[in-house]
């Protein structure tokens, strides 16, 4: 039975051959580490690096390449980020999430509560589709808020967030804002200067196309003066100083360079440019028209999120009536279709409390560059024959 990869939430999957080839490359022929050396190999490393930076910033609109921090993943960003900002905050600071946030964010923000007594807020979301409002974080504000933090993208729902006027309502009061671009970045065209945020966090192995082990912190230019580090270490430049650089990227950046993923990425990424991140979105945008219509009326079988495709990705949570347990679901839909899906609650706890969905979670589909109208209506099928019994 051949089997359907749909947990392009998780990790993409296929990547490029252009990505494998970019990664086994660098193994045979350069192996150095950028930044180490006088000798070619290591300036064609620092080259190779030099390169997905030019990458990742044509592709978001960035500034310019500095303003492209690499860490090992999206998590890692996020916690650059909001503990730069909030570690040494006095007692009482508040900080702003939504509802709909991955444990990268909550658990950071809880972490700081016992440690610093931080004071976070999750604004509330709409149950039906997971939306939050500009409006309520706005209502939220206090003279001690610090951080707003917004998902762009659901990992459960595939919810679209209005993040441009989330941003627009946190640059008006001042406070710094971070938005979650994990399940956006390479699926949702992003312009991170007509954005506004102060720091967008994004990770390389999916819808980048990258290997696992990668990931992105934009920083707008001004915000490194705000941001403290959280490591501190060698760079490979200014070697002399005893103390962390305060250049970017440098500042963020510590010991050797994950450079063979970053070959890896590099060659996601132009693959993605090449592609056309407008060009993918409208892709994905069939796919998820496609598969609410092959779902509509399928007894005992729900989808939770939104059914305007304006606000959802290609992201689908479901449940079927008489399997309580979604792993239950979800390995009979790999048992009997060689359908691959992801259980449980997605490292996303208050989203599930937001949808109502049972403390087991829901079962979920993820769509990629990769996905076909084919493999919508097998995964479509697979849940019918399912909910029919």
């Amino acid at each position: 039975m051949e089997r359907l990869y749909m947990d392009n939430s998780a990790t993409s999957f296929p990547k490029p051959a252009a990505v494998t080839e970019a990664m086994v490359d660098f193994a045979a022929s350069c192996g150095a580490s950028a930044g180490r050396g006088a000798y070619a190999e290591a300036k064609a490393c620092e080259q190779i690096i030099w390169n997905c930076r030019q990458r990742v910033a044509e592709l978001i609109n960035a500034e310019s390449p500095e303003r492209i921090v690499f860490t090992l993943n999206c998590s890692e960003a996020l916690a650059i980020a909001i503990r730069g900002l909030l570690n040494t905050a006095p007692a009482g600071t508040h900080a702003i999430a939504t509802a709909m946030e991955h444990n990268s964010v909550l658990r950071p923000y809880n972490a700081l509560a016992e440690q610093t007594h931080l004071a976070p807020e999750f604004v509330a979301c709409d149950p039906a589709t997971g939306l939050v409002s500009p409006d309520d974080i706005a209502r939220a504000i206090r003279p001690t808020t610090r951080l707003i933090s917004c998902v762009h993208v659901s990992n459960v729902t595939g919810t679209i967030q209005p993040i441009e006027a989330v941003a627009a309502v946190a640059r008006k009061a001042g406070v710094p804002c971070l938005i979650d671009a994990a399940q956006s970045a390479g699926h949702v065209p992003i312009d991170v200067q007509a954005l506004g945020a102060d720091f967008v966090a994004f990770p390389g192995p999916k819808g980048l196309l990258g290997p696992l082990g990668t990931g992105v912190l934009y920083i707008r230019p001004g915000m490194e003066q705000k941001l403290a580090t959280m490591k501190e270490g060698g760079t490979g430049t200014i070697s002399e100083q005893p103390v962390q650089p305060s250049t970017m990227p440098d500042k963020y950046e510590i010991g050797s360079h994950n450079a063979i993923g970053l070959a890896g990425l590099a060659a996601g990424v132009e693959w993605v440019l090449r592609r056309g991140v407008e060009s993918l979105r409208f892709h994905d945008e069939k796919l998820c028209r496609l598969f609410m219509g092959l779902t509509d009326g399928v007894e005992h079988l729900r989808v939770h999120g939104p059914r305007d495709v304006a606000h959802r990705a290609g992201v689908f949570s479901v449940r079927v009536d008489g399997f309580e347990d979604p792993v239950a679901l979800a390995e009979a839909l790999e048992a009997d279709f060689g359908l691959l899906t992801r259980p449980g609650v997605h490292c996303a706890p208050l989203a599930h409390k937001t949808l109502g969905t049972p403390p087991a979670g829901t079962c979920r589909l993820s769509f990629g560059a990769f996905t076909t109208e084919a493999h919508i209506r097998r995964a479509t099928e697979a849940l019918a024959a399912v909910a029919s019994k």
